[in-house]
């Protein structure tokens, strides 16, 4: 039996908008490893909108309030497809965060949560794009390309290799995924219903990088 807390730092998607029974992905993947008997702690720190920008200004103060070095704790990674997302308002016209900004600042917190222990990153996920843009708020306006979460998150791929921490390539293993792509349309698009994150949750829970945390 494993004991371990784990703070997952991210975005909608890691909150788990679009899930009609509130799960998500991340207390899904706790559950799994609580029913194979293992003592789980799942911090969900993800928020509505957030790139690594916004996630920067509060990262530190949530993970360090939540996991201790002297526990057995973890962080899970989440973020960037806000970043590649082109936003437009009264002010803006351009990407949330462009691609060197992001790669920066995603790998310069990932590389400082390392001393509360270590750390997985998740790619982004692919998008509906005839559901695009999101509209949501008003007077802005943010649109989802497919070529440009591939983009970041092949981007995101090799930052990570080059900080050694695992990154598991959610986008093209989705990409072509008529589960998917059902999952996305009875949402917005953007996030999948409670379908869509069973999926997501089944592919991290199958990972060999999550695995090493429960079964190494």
């Amino acid at each position: 039996m494993i004991q371990i807390r784990i703070g997952f730092v991210g975005d909608s998607i890691t909150h788990g908008t679009g899930d009609e029974t509130l799960l998500g992905w991340t207390y899904r993947v706790g559950q799994a490893e609580a029913a194979k008997g293992h003592d789980v702690t799942v911090y969900n720190l993800g928020i509505r909108a957030d790139t690594s920008a916004l996630v920067e200004h509060r990262w530190d103060i949530e993970v360090n309030a939540r996991l201790k070095p002297e526990m057995n704790c973890a962080t899970v990674w989440a973020i960037g497809i806000n970043d590649s997302a082109h936003e437009k308002t009264a002010t803006t016209d351009g990407l949330r965060v462009p691609l060197d900004e992001s790669l920066d600042r995603i790998s310069r917190m990932i590389n400082a949560a390392k001393s509360v222990g270590p750390a997985l990153w998740v790619g982004p996920t692919p998008v509906i794009e005839d559901m695009m843009p999101i509209d949501r708020l008003p007077g802005v306006i943010y649109d989802f390309r497919n070529e440009m979460i591939k983009t970041y998150s092949d981007a995101f791929a090799k930052k990570a290799a080059e900080i050694g921490v695992p990154y598991l390539d959610l986008f093209s293993d989705l990409v072509d995924d008529p589960d998917w792509h059902a999952s996305l349309r009875a949402s917005d698009g953007l996030h999948p219903n409670a379908d869509g994150y069973v999926m997501m949750a089944a592919r991290v829970t199958a990972w060999n990088a999550w695995r090493a945390w429960f079964d190494g």
